[in-house]
């Protein structure tokens, strides 16, 4: 692999092992739980970030079409941890799969968003799908963290 998308995939693993890390501290009842009202759960999260990666790594880069369900990603319940974290690793492999195929002279090729046709770079679609994972890994971490805090007022009230 070019160094570029190794340096490049390398973020990416870093940002999935975050997660998968927290995956494997948090309690399964933790999963599905939202803070509030429109505050997505950490299986949506984690769905959601698969979904966008598949979908902008493959569906625009690769041409390869997911059939994504956005809508569906937010609704997500019910996975395990392990669940989430084998699509992490799914999407791991099919990444380093198409960042492989990939050279330099290639990040400046247009490719079209199905979703809304706009026409985007491989670059800036590459860009674009690591600012993403950040931003929804950091979500994640809020979100652990707030589990982590209700747990301890709760056991403190008495209820836990």
């Amino acid at each position: 692999m070019i160094s570029f998308y190794e340096n490049y995939f390398e973020n990416i693993l870093e940002l999935h092992d975050g997660i998968r890390e927290g995956l494997l501290e948090i309690p399964q009842s933790a999963l599905d739980w939202s803070p509030g009202p429109d505050m997505n759960s950490l299986n949506a999260l984690v769905v959601h970030i698969y979904g966008a990666e598949r979908y902008w790594i493959g569906d625009v880069i690769a041409g390869d079409y997911s059939g994504r369900d956005r809508e569906a990603e937010f609704k997500s319940k019910g996975s395990t941890a392990n669940e989430l974290i084998l699509r992490l690793n799914e999407s791991d492999r099919y990444l380093m799969n198409v960042l492989n195929q990939l050279d330099l002279e290639g990040l400046n090729k247009m490719r079209i968003s199905p979703r809304n046709g706009r026409e985007v770079t491989i670059g800036w679609v590459l860009s674009h799908a690591l600012k993403h994972t950040a931003l929804h890994a950091g979500h994640f971490q809020i979100m652990c963290q707030l589990w982590e805090k209700r747990t301890v007022l709760l056991s403190a009230r008495g209820r836990g």
